[in-house]
């Protein structure tokens, strides 16, 4: 007996019967989403910050859940329980046909084999920052996923506040005048200007072997990434520290930082960056570093600079803030242009102050001009149901990316100016900095 869709019995019930009436229960009801109209969404690694995710998409059918520890993911099975559960990403998508769409978040070491599994299969993805681990990676996944239509969110949640529209709205007003430099920084991996840290950077590799939890499926958990003995310091969020796994501060919190004025500046590619830090360890991040990137022109928009800080480390004064006000000391972004400053405290595009106070008070504040986000996570629920766009899509997020792991690049190289082309992907002057665009995958695993 041939079954149909709720959503095939409406379409034929509209077109062949105009004057057939829908129940309301097949509808949904007035104020409510019919079912045929939802989402069937699938979370994979979801005992962090992919259970934020999916709560943000509750509006639509949570199907499946994948997780390689279902200790740390008991509480998101308990809160979905119709969903069905999966150790590997992999068996999930090929058993589960009726999914639209997956939210990934993963360790970042395996965002991209992820996300291209994903896009193989059809389905719309929103995947956490960074968009992947490798440049390569990057470039890979932004062209899969323009060649297959799919809707595309990376996790970068600034990208819908008040803030960043304001930030583009004063700048192409002229509030500063053109932009020459731009300071951005972060105190991660310190925890909110304390000592105490989120993850440790710039320490050794453990040298004892500790029992792997039980629930812990640690081959999974490695997935591409160079096979290791089991550690506690190297799981479980603390994983951002390690080379093998994460990028350190500027992968976690440059992707929200950097993106206001990557995109208000409407920068391209860096052509050259170099950095400095301290002491660089063969498998962990320094515990500070600072990159400096040179953009070329765009268009009306001159040449400038911009300047990365993590680890606690800040950038200069500008010569526009008050004495008696300090740089604030988690997250900021500065804009240095020929007639003025303007200073963002906090993360991915909070609100914008121009300095010193007084140029603020008498700034007539333009009209707003631009569209205002109807919300990170609903832009993409939007975008899987009717195609609009989103403001942090893989077009978007794939070269912000690249950016950032750049500068990573240099920094793991011990601050080496490094020339790129970007239309090539390559760095022009030095050969073990292209041998580091990408690794290679441990056996069974590809994009």
């Amino acid at each position: 007996m041939n079954t149909v869709t709720r959503r095939d019995f409406i379409k034929a019930a509209c077109t062949a019967a105009p004057f057939y009436i829908v129940p309301r229960h097949v509808l949904g009801g007035p104020g409510q989403i019919a079912p045929s109209d939802k989402l069937n969404i699938a979370g994979i690694g979801i005992g962090g910050q992919g259970s934020s995710d999916l709560q943000e998409m509750e509006s639509e059918n949570i199907v499946a859940l994948c997780d390689v520890d279902w200790e740390k993911a008991a509480p998101v099975f308990e809160r979905y329980p119709h969903a069905k559960r999966y150790h590997d990403f992999r068996e999930m998508l090929d058993a589960e046909k009726e999914i639209d769409a997956v939210i990934i978040a993963t360790p970042d070491h395996t965002h991209a084999i992820v996300t291209m599994t994903a896009i193989k299969h059809g389905k719309h993805v929103f995947c956490e920052k960074p968009l992947t681990h490798t440049l390569y990676e990057a470039r890979q996944i932004a062209r899969a996923a323009k060649e297959a239509g799919v809707a595309t969110q990376m996790g970068n949640q600034g990208m819908a506040f008040e803030g960043n529209r304001l930030i583009k709205e004063w700048l192409a007003d002229g509030a500063i005048g053109a932009v020459r430099e731009v300071h951005v920084w972060s105190d991660r991996p310190t925890h909110k200007g304390t000592t105490e840290l989120y993850w440790a950077q710039g320490t050794e590799t453990p040298t004892d072997f500790p029992a792997k939890p039980e629930s812990l499926d640690w081959d999974l958990w490695l997935g591409p990434a160079a096979e290791r003995p089991y550690h506690p310091a190297y799981s479980h969020f603390v994983w951002r520290g390690w080379w093998d796994f994460g990028e350190g501060g500027l992968g976690d919190m440059g992707i929200h930082n950097i993106a206001p004025a990557y995109d208000a500046l409407q920068l391209t590619a860096p052509i050259s960056v170099h950095a400095s830090s301290t002491p660089v360890f063969p498998q962990t991040v320094p515990a500070a570093s600072i990159v400096h990137y040179e953009f070329p022109a765009n268009g009306d928009r001159p040449p400038l600079s911009l300047h990365w800080y993590d680890g606690g480390l800040l950038p200069p004064r500008p010569a526009q803030l008050e004495d008696e006000r300090e740089l604030p000391k988690e997250d900021g972004l500065l804009f240095i242009g020929d007639d003025g400053a303007m200073l963002v405290d906090g993360w991915g595009g909070a609100s914008p102050r121009l300095l010193p106070e007084s140029r603020m008070q008498e700034y007539m504040l333009p009209l707003k001009s631009l569209p205002r986000s109807i919300g990170h996570y609903a832009e993409w629920i939007k975008a899987c149901k009717e195609g609009t766009p989103t403001m942090s899509h893989f077009g978007f997020a794939a070269p912000l990316t690249e950016v950032c792991l750049l500068g990573m690049l240099s920094v793991r190289l011990g601050g080496k100016k490094l020339l790129w082309d970007a239309e090539n992907l390559r760095v022009t002057n030095d050969k073990e900095a292209n041998r580091q665009l990408h690794y290679d995958y441990r056996a069974g695993w590809s994009l």
